[in-house]
């Protein structure tokens, strides 16, 4: 089985954010692989489980807010006795450009809030991560007011596109294994 979860913040005021592009890509995946998400909140997420291509898989996004997704991630891998290798996190990233993915199969946080959150409530960091660039501020704006603003109208053009090659990363990592996900998406920085 494969939890699959998209970081961000809960309520639409969030949700065209560039902090919340997790969240995108896991309600493209829930359409694609028509796997309902749930709006109960029980395991502090929004979450649906389904199968897809002889695989069990649970698509989650936390709404502990983004600074507190490992509680989320936590409840979902304990509820459902997933194996840390077989999560993937999928979350915006300032240090890779605007459209660039980079997919790692472990490591630290990177500066990264919701990552960190969810290392420190698992007590280990090999899981899987999609890192989807959004680039870094400019004119002197600050890092966490960047993360909570939409994206500039350029970025918008590009927006579904992006989403959707992240959508295809997991796929790829599910059906065919992290290194020919890696070898396909990494290359491209």
């Amino acid at each position: 089985m494969w939890l699959i979860v998209g970081l961000g913040n809960p309520g639409q005021k969030y949700y065209f954010t560039r902090h919340n592009l997790g969240f995108r890509v896991i309600d493209h995946l829930s359409g694609e692989l028509s796997i309902p998400l749930n709006n109960e909140l029980s395991l502090l997420a929004e979450w649906g489980k389904g199968d897809w291509n002889n695989h069990k898989l649970i698509l989650a996004k936390p709404q502990t807010f983004m600074n507190l997704s490992g509680e989320a991630v936590f409840r979902l891998k304990k509820f459902f006795r997933i194996e840390t290798k077989k999560m993937i996190v999928i979350h915006d990233d300032l240090d890779l450009k605007f459209g660039q993915i980079k997919i790692r199969d472990k490591g630290g946080d990177a500066g990264h809030k919701g990552i960190k959150s969810i290392i420190e409530s698992l007590g280990e960091e090999e899981f899987i991560r999609i890192r989807m660039g959004i680039g870094r501020p400019q004119n002197g704006l600050k890092s966490q007011d960047y993360v909570l603003a939409d994206f500039d109208e350029v970025q918008k053009r590009d927006l579904a596109l992006f989403v959707d090659q992240a959508k295809e990363a997991v796929i790829i990592i599910i059906k065919e294994g992290i290194d020919r996900a890696m070898n396909r998406f990494n290359r491209r920085l």
